[in-house]
């Protein structure tokens, strides 16, 4: 017979047995709770069965008993059913790899992953099967919004650009097997960044989605559209045919985009587009090469006639490697400042007294020959290698005209070509000034031309940046004047000093009475606002005679001087000063 303490002894140690089963139940169902998995568990030698978790959260139904397992079938779809209903079932063969699948419960659609496995002896005899249920909704929501955003671009719901070149690749190898043809086209909406910075980015974006959700009509089995960039769009075609086009596609594009795109605040947005085409195997035999060559297509597109398809061929590539070797070589005359400036004089009509000259670069080549600006400038526009050049012209126009001024006591003009990047830098104007205050110049002697085209963006930006310099004292210039469209407009809201009459104008100028009638209409119209006249180009003497007679202030061209060395230009005004 046990004595007491022997007794309490025993108790207390199944208390604290007690306790400590409460407690790791306890954390069990907490486990359970966190985990959101449920559990069967059916053991073979006696059948007993046990079911932990919360099956009526996951599933809508509770499951207590064996039994209660047919209640599942009611809340999934007959055809998925079975399948479960045999996983669940106390045959240790029923078993099964991780199944996932969506399931249409009374709990709403959710993820399910059902795993099974039996439970056997050494002899192999099954002793427990286990089922567990997993509601991995929440993980499937995450995997599929994280492969919209690596794959699809979210402003306009179309595949982006690595997921096209990933389908492209595929497309041009089964291309390839089935040996038919296949299209690639890039659509670049023309003056975006203009039409960008007018609306603002909020409004920018709405047309993007607007006309990419356009374009994503065109989807379908041999048609696929992506977004290429910021403005740029990409279209495949594959094995082309009536039904299915380039062609096609380009056309109902050009007839939609005669429609004007409706904003949220009810802005009416009309847009135009180029177009590049490449096709496989044709211009290329890889998928990346294909879309290479429409790119270029398109980059090549911009100079010529943008409302035709362009299409890839060998002359093209050729234009596109030459002008990539150039702009690689004035990458490295940048870096060595490989140029020089030429001067071209102007002259009083009047009087005939030297008035200054104009400052043109010119890109030295290494085997002693000039490359005139026309050649490089525009290269260097595209690459903001003009930003540099700029600067470079600056200082080296400058710096001569301050020696000229020592050296011959020359109270001239320099008149120096900004580009309307270069104005468009935003310290431009307080970099020009603070350079021309240490240079101690006096800014009259200083006259920055500009042409309309510093206008197209950001008009009152620029307005305000060329009244600063005005008020500074500069000389300011229209460049070109005549060969845009709206530059009578421009003369009432830009503070300029300057009209430079285009040479367009001046070689017919005698020759067409109209032209003549034009060009007197102009000379008369700006002396009574008060500006300076400069006619360009001017190469015989029958249009020196004519530029007089309207009372044209000044005049440049072949005639009287053509672009020339400093040396040249300090002979001119040398015979000027004595």
């Amino acid at each position: 017979m046990q004595d007491n303490a022997s007794l309490v002894y025993q108790f207390d140690l199944l208390k604290e047995e007690n306790r400590q089963l409460s407690l790791d139940k306890h954390i069990f169902d907490k486990f359970l709770d966190v985990s959101g998995n449920a559990y069967f568990c059916y053991g073979f030698e006696n059948g007993n069965f046990h079911c932990v978790g919360n099956f009526a959260g996951m599933l809508g139904v509770d499951v207590n008993t064996i039994d209660d397992i047919a209640l599942i079938r009611d809340v999934i779809k007959a055809e998925e059913a079975d399948t479960v209903m045999d996983i669940l079932s106390t045959d240790p063969e029923k078993n099964a790899d991780i199944i996932t699948k969506e399931f249409a419960l009374k709990t709403g659609r959710k993820w399910i992953e059902i795993n099974a496995f039996t439970i056997r002896d050494d002899e192999g005899f099954p002793v427990e099967k286990y089922v567990c249920f997993r509601n991995i909704t929440r993980l499937k929501v995450q995997k599929d919004e994280l492969t919209y955003l690596a794959y699809y671009d979210n402003q306009t719901g179309l595949i982006n650009r690595n997921f096209f070149i990933e389908q492209l690749n595929d497309r041009v190898e089964k291309a390839r097997e089935e040996h038919v043809p296949m299209h690639v086209a890039l659509v670049d909406i023309d003056s975006f960044k203009r039409i960008n910075d007018s609306l603002g980015l909020v409004y920018g974006d709405e047309l993007i989605m607007l006309f990419g959700q356009y374009l994503s009509s065109f989807n379908n089995e041999r048609i696929t559209v992506g977004r290429f960039g910021t403005d740029v769009f990409v279209i495949s075609v594959y094995d082309p045919g009536k039904d299915a086009s380039i062609e096609a596609v380009v056309e109902k594009i050009r007839e939609r985009l005669k429609k004007p795109f409706i904003l949220s605040n009810k802005d009416e947005i009309y847009l135009s587009v180029t177009v590049g085409v490449a096709v496989f195997p044709d211009s290329a035999d890889t998928g990346l090469g294909v879309l290479q060559n429409a790119e270029i297509c398109v980059y090549a597109a911009k100079d010529s006639d943008r409302e035709k398809i362009h299409y890839f061929d060998t002359t093209m590539m050729k234009k596109f490697l030459e002008s990539f070797e150039v702009e690689k070589r004035l990458q490295d005359a940048i870096l060595m400042q490989n140029f020089v400036l030429f001067y071209q004089p102007q002259y009083n009509v009047s009087t005939g007294q030297l008035r200054g000259c104009e400052a043109l670069i010119r890109w030295k080549e290494h085997d002693g020959s000039y490359i005139p600006p026309m050649k490089f400038i525009p290269l260097a526009e595209k690459s903001g290698g003009i930003i540099p050049i700029g600067q470079w012209v600056i200082r080296t126009a400058v710096s001569k005209l301050e020696e000229w001024r020592q050296k011959y006591n020359f109270n001239g003009i320099m008149s120096i070509n900004i580009s309307a990047i270069q104005l468009k830098k935003d310290s431009f104007v307080d970099d020009l000034i603070m350079f021309l205050r240490s240079a101690k110049i006096d800014p009259e002697n200083i006259e920055i031309e500009i042409t309309e085209s510093v206008l197209i963006e950001k008009t009152s930006e620029i307005i305000e940046k060329v009244s600063r310099m005005r008020q500074f004292g500069l000389k300011i210039a229209l460049d070109d004047f005549g060969t845009g469209f709206s530059s009578l407009s421009y003369l009432r809201s830009l503070p300029i000093s300057t009209l430079k009459i285009d040479k367009s104008f001046i070689d017919t100028v005698i020759s067409d009475d109209t032209t003549g009638i034009i060009t007197e209409s102009v000379v008369n119209m700006v002396r009574r606002l008060g500006l300076e006249t400069i006619a360009e180009g001017v190469e015989e003497e029958g249009q020196m005679d004519f530029l007089k007679k309207i009372n044209c202030d000044n005049i440049q061209g072949y005639l009287l001087g053509k672009p020339m060395t400093e040396k040249d230009f300090e002979k001119i005004v040398l015979e000027a000063a004595i």
